[in-house]
Protein backbone atom coordinates (compact mmCIF):
# COMPACT_ATOMS: atom_id res chain seq x y z
CA UNK A 1 0.00 0.00 0.00
CA UNK A 2 2.86 2.56 0.67
CA UNK A 3 3.21 5.40 -1.47
CA UNK A 4 0.11 4.09 -3.67
CA UNK A 5 -2.26 6.52 -2.74
CA UNK A 6 -1.89 10.91 -1.95
CA UNK A 7 -3.59 13.73 -0.47
CA UNK A 8 -4.29 16.19 -3.12
CA UNK A 9 -6.38 18.49 -1.36
CA UNK A 10 -7.61 19.30 2.40
CA UNK A 11 -10.10 21.43 4.29
CA UNK A 12 -11.54 21.91 7.81
CA UNK A 13 -13.69 24.21 9.45
CA UNK A 14 -13.78 25.99 12.72
CA UNK A 15 -13.90 24.15 15.69
CA UNK A 16 -15.89 24.89 18.87
CA UNK A 17 -19.45 25.32 19.69
CA UNK A 18 -20.74 26.22 16.26
CA UNK A 19 -24.39 27.03 17.10
CA UNK A 20 -24.53 29.00 14.17
CA UNK A 21 -23.97 25.81 11.58
CA UNK A 22 -26.01 22.47 11.31
CA UNK A 23 -23.99 19.53 10.93
CA UNK A 24 -24.76 20.07 6.76
CA UNK A 25 -22.40 23.31 6.93
CA UNK A 26 -19.77 21.93 8.68
CA UNK A 27 -19.24 19.20 6.36
CA UNK A 28 -20.45 21.67 3.26
CA UNK A 29 -17.30 23.75 4.63
CA UNK A 30 -14.63 21.58 4.95
CA UNK A 31 -15.74 19.56 2.23
CA UNK A 32 -15.71 22.05 -0.54
CA UNK A 33 -12.21 23.88 1.26
CA UNK A 34 -10.87 20.18 0.26
CA UNK A 35 -12.63 20.36 -3.27
CA UNK A 36 -11.25 24.12 -3.93
CA UNK A 37 -7.94 22.85 -2.30
CA UNK A 38 -7.48 19.96 -5.03
CA UNK A 39 -8.41 22.01 -7.88
CA UNK A 40 -11.70 19.64 -8.14
CA UNK A 41 -14.48 21.95 -10.11
CA UNK A 42 -17.12 19.30 -10.48
CA UNK A 43 -16.92 17.28 -7.46
CA UNK A 44 -20.13 14.82 -9.24
CA UNK A 45 -17.77 13.69 -11.81
CA UNK A 46 -14.37 13.55 -9.81
CA UNK A 47 -15.24 11.79 -6.62
CA UNK A 48 -15.58 8.34 -6.75
CA UNK A 49 -16.79 7.42 -3.41
CA UNK A 50 -17.21 9.19 0.64
CA UNK A 51 -15.89 7.60 3.43
CA UNK A 52 -17.14 9.44 6.53
CA UNK A 53 -16.06 8.93 10.14
CA UNK A 54 -18.93 10.19 12.17
CA UNK A 55 -19.73 9.11 15.81
CA UNK A 56 -23.06 10.33 16.41
CA UNK A 57 -25.12 10.47 13.33
CA UNK A 58 -28.81 11.60 13.64
CA UNK A 59 -29.75 9.98 9.94
CA UNK A 60 -28.04 7.68 7.83
CA UNK A 61 -25.42 8.43 4.90
CA UNK A 62 -28.24 10.14 2.78
CA UNK A 63 -27.50 13.42 4.79
CA UNK A 64 -23.83 13.48 3.34
CA UNK A 65 -25.43 12.93 -0.14
CA UNK A 66 -28.09 15.68 0.30
CA UNK A 67 -25.71 18.11 2.10
CA UNK A 68 -22.88 17.42 -0.92
CA UNK A 69 -25.62 16.92 -3.36
CA UNK A 70 -23.22 13.50 -4.15
CA UNK A 71 -25.30 11.06 -6.01
CA UNK A 72 -24.84 8.09 -7.72
CA UNK A 73 -22.10 6.58 -5.93
CA UNK A 74 -21.37 4.47 -2.70
CA UNK A 75 -20.78 6.81 0.83
CA UNK A 76 -19.89 4.55 3.58
CA UNK A 77 -20.29 6.09 7.72
CA UNK A 78 -16.76 4.24 9.91
CA UNK A 79 -17.22 4.44 13.34
CA UNK A 80 -14.82 3.44 15.84
CA UNK A 81 -15.38 5.84 18.22
CA UNK A 82 -12.35 8.46 19.11
CA UNK A 83 -10.28 6.24 16.54
CA UNK A 84 -12.98 6.74 13.54
CA UNK A 85 -11.26 9.75 11.70
CA UNK A 86 -8.37 7.47 11.08
CA UNK A 87 -10.12 4.59 10.42
CA UNK A 88 -12.81 6.90 7.78
CA UNK A 89 -9.58 7.52 6.02
CA UNK A 90 -7.97 4.02 5.81
CA UNK A 91 -10.86 2.97 4.46
CA UNK A 92 -10.70 5.96 1.89
CA UNK A 93 -7.01 5.21 1.31
CA UNK A 94 -7.78 1.23 0.78
CA UNK A 95 -10.26 2.19 -1.69
CA UNK A 96 -7.81 4.06 -3.66
CA UNK A 97 -4.80 1.39 -3.04
CA UNK A 98 -6.30 -1.16 -4.37
CA UNK A 99 -7.51 -0.01 -7.88
CA UNK A 100 -10.93 0.27 -7.13
CA UNK A 101 -11.50 3.98 -6.80
CA UNK A 102 -9.86 6.95 -8.42
CA UNK A 103 -10.05 9.66 -6.03
CA UNK A 104 -12.36 9.70 -3.07
CA UNK A 105 -13.29 12.31 -0.54
CA UNK A 106 -13.06 10.87 3.59
CA UNK A 107 -14.60 13.74 5.55
CA UNK A 108 -14.88 13.41 9.57
CA UNK A 109 -17.27 15.33 11.83
CA UNK A 110 -19.33 15.03 14.43
CA UNK A 111 -21.75 17.92 16.24
CA UNK A 112 -21.91 16.77 20.11
CA UNK A 113 -23.04 20.20 20.82
CA UNK A 114 -26.54 19.95 20.07
CA UNK A 115 -26.97 16.98 21.92
CA UNK A 116 -27.78 18.43 25.19
CA UNK A 117 -24.75 17.58 27.16
CA UNK A 118 -21.56 18.88 28.02
CA UNK A 119 -19.34 15.87 27.01
CA UNK A 120 -19.72 12.21 25.30
CA UNK A 121 -22.33 9.97 27.27
CA UNK A 122 -20.00 7.27 28.34
CA UNK A 123 -19.40 5.74 32.01
CA UNK A 124 -16.99 3.15 31.93
CA UNK A 125 -18.57 0.77 34.47
CA UNK A 126 -16.40 -1.92 34.25
CA UNK A 127 -12.87 -1.02 35.53
CA UNK A 128 -11.97 -3.57 37.60
CA UNK A 129 -15.90 -3.87 38.73
CA UNK A 130 -16.16 -0.02 39.55
CA UNK A 131 -17.96 2.51 37.81
CA UNK A 132 -15.62 5.07 36.33
CA UNK A 133 -16.17 8.45 34.20
CA UNK A 134 -13.60 8.71 30.90
CA UNK A 135 -11.65 11.29 33.20
CA UNK A 136 -11.39 8.62 36.18
CA UNK A 137 -10.37 5.83 34.48
CA UNK A 138 -7.40 7.51 32.33
CA UNK A 139 -6.45 9.42 35.98
CA UNK A 140 -5.86 5.63 37.38
CA UNK A 141 -3.25 5.25 34.59
CA UNK A 142 -1.70 8.87 35.95
CA UNK A 143 -1.49 7.82 39.49
CA UNK A 144 0.06 4.54 38.29
CA UNK A 145 2.82 6.49 36.08
CA UNK A 146 3.75 8.82 39.35
CA UNK A 147 4.32 6.32 41.30
CA UNK A 148 6.59 4.34 39.02
CA UNK A 149 8.65 7.01 37.48
CA UNK A 150 8.21 9.81 39.69
CA UNK A 151 6.39 12.22 37.37
CA UNK A 152 4.19 14.77 38.88
CA UNK A 153 1.21 17.26 37.77
CA UNK A 154 3.88 19.76 37.01
CA UNK A 155 4.89 17.74 33.80
CA UNK A 156 0.95 17.28 32.69
CA UNK A 157 0.53 20.64 33.03
CA UNK A 158 3.28 21.47 30.88
CA UNK A 159 1.85 19.54 27.89
CA UNK A 160 -1.37 21.72 28.59
CA UNK A 161 0.69 24.95 28.41
CA UNK A 162 2.64 23.99 25.52
CA UNK A 163 -0.91 22.65 23.33
CA UNK A 164 -2.95 25.99 24.37
CA UNK A 165 -0.02 28.12 23.21
CA UNK A 166 -0.29 26.05 19.73
CA UNK A 167 -3.51 26.18 19.55
CA UNK A 168 -3.70 30.21 19.44
CA UNK A 169 -1.78 30.15 16.40
CA UNK A 170 -4.02 27.91 14.46
CA UNK A 171 -6.86 29.86 12.32
CA UNK A 172 -9.51 27.25 13.53
CA UNK A 173 -8.82 26.05 16.90
CA UNK A 174 -11.53 26.67 19.45
CA UNK A 175 -9.82 27.38 22.83
CA UNK A 176 -7.56 30.70 22.00
CA UNK A 177 -6.36 31.55 25.39
CA UNK A 178 -2.18 31.17 26.93
CA UNK A 179 -2.34 29.60 30.04
CA UNK A 180 0.39 28.88 32.49
CA UNK A 181 1.72 25.84 35.01
CA UNK A 182 -0.13 27.81 37.45
CA UNK A 183 -3.50 27.88 36.01
CA UNK A 184 -3.59 24.50 35.17
CA UNK A 185 -2.41 23.26 38.70
CA UNK A 186 -5.06 25.82 40.11
CA UNK A 187 -7.84 24.76 37.74
CA UNK A 188 -10.84 23.15 38.75
CA UNK A 189 -10.19 19.07 39.88
CA UNK A 190 -11.98 17.04 38.03
CA UNK A 191 -10.39 13.18 38.64
CA UNK A 192 -6.87 13.82 40.54
CA UNK A 193 -4.27 14.42 38.87
CA UNK A 194 -6.88 15.86 36.17
CA UNK A 195 -7.53 19.20 36.57
CA UNK A 196 -9.78 21.13 34.30
CA UNK A 197 -6.97 22.43 31.64
CA UNK A 198 -5.50 18.44 31.64
CA UNK A 199 -8.69 17.58 29.90
CA UNK A 200 -9.57 17.78 26.07
CA UNK A 201 -12.43 20.46 24.85
CA UNK A 202 -15.37 18.53 23.28
CA UNK A 203 -16.31 20.62 20.47
CA UNK A 204 -18.37 20.24 16.95
CA UNK A 205 -16.32 20.74 13.34
CA UNK A 206 -15.75 18.55 10.48
CA UNK A 207 -12.39 18.07 8.38
CA UNK A 208 -11.86 16.63 4.75
CA UNK A 209 -9.24 14.72 2.74
CA UNK A 210 -9.52 14.21 -0.82
CA UNK A 211 -7.11 11.22 -1.99
CA UNK A 212 -6.27 10.07 -5.13
CA UNK A 213 -3.98 7.59 -7.12
CA UNK A 214 0.01 8.19 -6.63
CA UNK A 215 0.14 8.24 -10.36
CA UNK A 216 -2.56 10.95 -10.56
CA UNK A 217 -1.65 13.09 -7.74
CA UNK A 218 0.43 15.59 -10.03
CA UNK A 219 -2.75 16.35 -12.24
CA UNK A 220 -4.57 17.94 -9.13
CA UNK A 221 -1.29 19.92 -7.61
CA UNK A 222 2.54 19.51 -7.51
CA UNK A 223 3.12 19.16 -3.43
CA UNK A 224 0.54 16.32 -2.98
CA UNK A 225 1.60 14.24 -0.13
CA UNK A 226 2.19 10.50 -0.46
CA UNK A 227 0.28 8.07 2.75
CA UNK A 228 3.40 6.14 3.44
CA UNK A 229 1.24 4.17 6.15
CA UNK A 230 -2.01 3.30 7.70
CA UNK A 231 -2.90 1.31 10.43
CA UNK A 232 -5.85 0.35 13.32
CA UNK A 233 -5.54 -1.91 16.09
CA UNK A 234 -7.32 -3.29 18.41
CA UNK A 235 -6.05 -4.98 22.16
CA UNK A 236 -7.33 -6.72 24.83
CA UNK A 237 -9.58 -4.46 26.73
CA UNK A 238 -7.87 -3.02 29.43
CA UNK A 239 -10.41 -2.74 31.65
CA UNK A 240 -10.28 -6.30 32.08
CA UNK A 241 -6.91 -7.76 30.75
CA UNK A 242 -5.34 -8.95 34.01
CA UNK A 243 -1.56 -7.85 31.92
CA UNK A 244 -2.48 -4.36 31.70
CA UNK A 245 -0.25 -2.31 33.71
CA UNK A 246 -1.45 1.21 33.35
CA UNK A 247 1.66 2.46 31.96
CA UNK A 248 0.94 2.27 28.21
CA UNK A 249 -1.41 1.88 25.68
CA UNK A 250 -1.71 -1.29 23.97
CA UNK A 251 -3.20 -0.48 21.29
CA UNK A 252 -0.75 2.17 20.15
CA UNK A 253 2.05 -0.62 20.61
CA UNK A 254 0.68 -2.24 18.18
CA UNK A 255 -0.38 -0.16 15.78
CA UNK A 256 2.81 1.23 15.65
CA UNK A 257 4.54 -1.56 14.99
CA UNK A 258 2.16 -2.36 11.88
CA UNK A 259 2.64 1.37 10.66
CA UNK A 260 6.55 1.64 10.77
CA UNK A 261 7.21 -1.39 9.25
CA UNK A 262 4.41 -0.42 6.11
CA UNK A 263 6.31 3.03 5.90
CA UNK A 264 9.84 1.74 6.87
CA UNK A 265 10.51 3.19 9.74
CA UNK A 266 13.20 1.77 12.05
CA UNK A 267 13.78 4.85 14.10
CA UNK A 268 10.81 7.17 14.81
CA UNK A 269 12.32 9.65 16.69
CA UNK A 270 14.40 10.66 14.20
CA UNK A 271 12.48 9.59 11.18
CA UNK A 272 9.44 11.73 12.02
CA UNK A 273 9.98 15.23 11.75
CA UNK A 274 6.20 15.92 12.95
CA UNK A 275 3.07 14.37 15.37
CA UNK A 276 -0.19 14.52 16.47
CA UNK A 277 -1.12 12.47 19.25
CA UNK A 278 -4.27 11.83 20.95
CA UNK A 279 -4.01 14.09 23.66
CA UNK A 280 -7.71 13.45 25.31
CA UNK A 281 -6.36 14.30 28.83
CA UNK A 282 -2.62 15.08 29.27
CA UNK A 283 -1.77 12.05 30.29
CA UNK A 284 -2.72 10.47 26.76
CA UNK A 285 -0.08 12.64 25.04
CA UNK A 286 2.69 11.56 27.76
CA UNK A 287 2.52 7.74 27.62
CA UNK A 288 2.05 8.19 23.33
CA UNK A 289 5.52 9.89 23.59
CA UNK A 290 6.62 6.41 25.06
CA UNK A 291 4.84 4.23 23.49
CA UNK A 292 5.23 5.53 19.64
CA UNK A 293 8.70 4.54 20.47
CA UNK A 294 10.09 8.18 20.20
CA UNK A 295 11.96 7.83 23.71
CA UNK A 296 12.06 5.23 26.36
CA UNK A 297 9.51 3.97 29.11
CA UNK A 298 9.30 6.53 31.76
CA UNK A 299 11.67 8.65 30.05
CA UNK A 300 8.72 11.67 29.48
CA UNK A 301 9.31 13.90 32.17
CA UNK A 302 13.37 14.86 31.04
CA UNK A 303 11.53 15.19 27.79
CA UNK A 304 8.97 17.51 28.68
CA UNK A 305 11.43 19.19 30.69
CA UNK A 306 13.88 19.77 27.93
CA UNK A 307 11.11 20.80 25.44
CA UNK A 308 11.47 18.20 23.13
CA UNK A 309 7.58 17.91 22.10
CA UNK A 310 7.50 21.88 21.68
CA UNK A 311 7.32 23.82 18.56
CA UNK A 312 11.07 24.28 18.73
CA UNK A 313 12.12 21.11 19.88
CA UNK A 314 13.41 17.97 17.86
CA UNK A 315 9.80 16.24 17.32
CA UNK A 316 6.86 18.72 17.88
CA UNK A 317 3.95 17.09 18.93
CA UNK A 318 0.43 18.97 18.96
CA UNK A 319 1.19 21.54 16.30
CA UNK A 320 -2.36 23.18 15.71
CA UNK A 321 -2.81 22.50 20.04
CA UNK A 322 -4.63 19.25 19.42
CA UNK A 323 -7.73 17.62 21.17
CA UNK A 324 -6.90 19.81 23.97
CA UNK A 325 -7.29 23.51 22.62
CA UNK A 326 -8.24 22.76 18.63
CA UNK A 327 -10.87 20.59 19.84
CA UNK A 328 -12.26 17.32 19.63
CA UNK A 329 -15.45 16.27 17.62
CA UNK A 330 -14.97 12.77 18.25
CA UNK A 331 -15.48 11.91 14.41
CA UNK A 332 -13.72 14.67 12.92
CA UNK A 333 -10.10 14.45 14.90
CA UNK A 334 -8.39 11.73 13.33
CA UNK A 335 -9.03 13.93 9.68
CA UNK A 336 -8.23 17.25 11.38
CA UNK A 337 -4.65 15.56 12.44
CA UNK A 338 -4.10 14.49 8.85
CA UNK A 339 -5.38 17.87 7.34
CA UNK A 340 -2.69 19.71 10.26
CA UNK A 341 -0.10 17.01 9.21
CA UNK A 342 -0.60 17.87 5.34
CA UNK A 343 -0.35 21.81 6.01
CA UNK A 344 2.91 20.88 7.58
CA UNK A 345 4.29 19.09 5.30
CA UNK A 346 3.86 21.49 2.21
CA UNK A 347 5.39 24.13 4.61
CA UNK A 348 2.05 26.03 4.85
CA UNK A 349 1.44 25.87 8.34
CA UNK A 350 2.18 29.26 9.34
CA UNK A 351 3.75 30.42 13.16
CA UNK A 352 3.44 27.01 13.88
CA UNK A 353 5.20 25.70 11.29
CA UNK A 354 7.79 23.23 11.83
CA UNK A 355 10.90 23.77 9.45
CA UNK A 356 12.02 21.11 6.53
CA UNK A 357 9.31 18.54 7.81
CA UNK A 358 8.78 15.73 5.23
CA UNK A 359 7.43 13.21 7.59
CA UNK A 360 4.75 13.26 9.76
CA UNK A 361 2.24 10.93 12.37
CA UNK A 362 -1.12 11.04 13.66
CA UNK A 363 -2.04 8.70 16.39
CA UNK A 364 -6.06 8.24 16.97
CA UNK A 365 -6.80 6.12 19.85
CA UNK A 366 -10.71 5.06 21.49
CA UNK A 367 -13.07 3.28 23.12
CA UNK A 368 -11.79 1.87 26.78
CA UNK A 369 -9.50 2.71 25.04
CA UNK A 370 -8.70 -0.54 23.23
CA UNK A 371 -8.83 1.01 19.17
CA UNK A 372 -5.84 2.91 18.03
CA UNK A 373 -5.15 4.53 14.50
CA UNK A 374 -2.07 5.61 13.02
CA UNK A 375 -1.45 7.32 9.53
CA UNK A 376 2.44 8.30 8.21
CA UNK A 377 2.45 10.84 5.64
CA UNK A 378 5.62 12.27 3.51
CA UNK A 379 6.54 13.80 0.77
CA UNK A 380 7.45 12.50 -2.14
Amino acid sequence: MRDKAAIVGVGCCKFGENWDQSREDMMVEAAYQAYADAGIDDPQKQIDAVFCGVVYPNFSTGEVADALRLYGRPISHVQNYCATGTDAFRFGVFGVAAGVYDTVLVLGYDKPKDRGVSGPTVAFDRVRGLPATPAGWFSLCAARYFDTFGADRGDLAKIAVKNHHNGTLAPNSMLKREITVDDVLNARMISWPFGLYDCAAQSDGAAAVIVTRADRAKSFRDDYVLVKAVSIALSENPQSDPDFDFLRWKPTEYAARQAYEMAGIANPFEEIDVAQLHDCFTLTELLSYEDLGFIEKGAAREHIASGTFELTGDLPVNTDGGLKSFGHPTGATGVRMIYENVLQLRGQAGPRQVKGATTALSHNIGGAPQACGIAILGMP
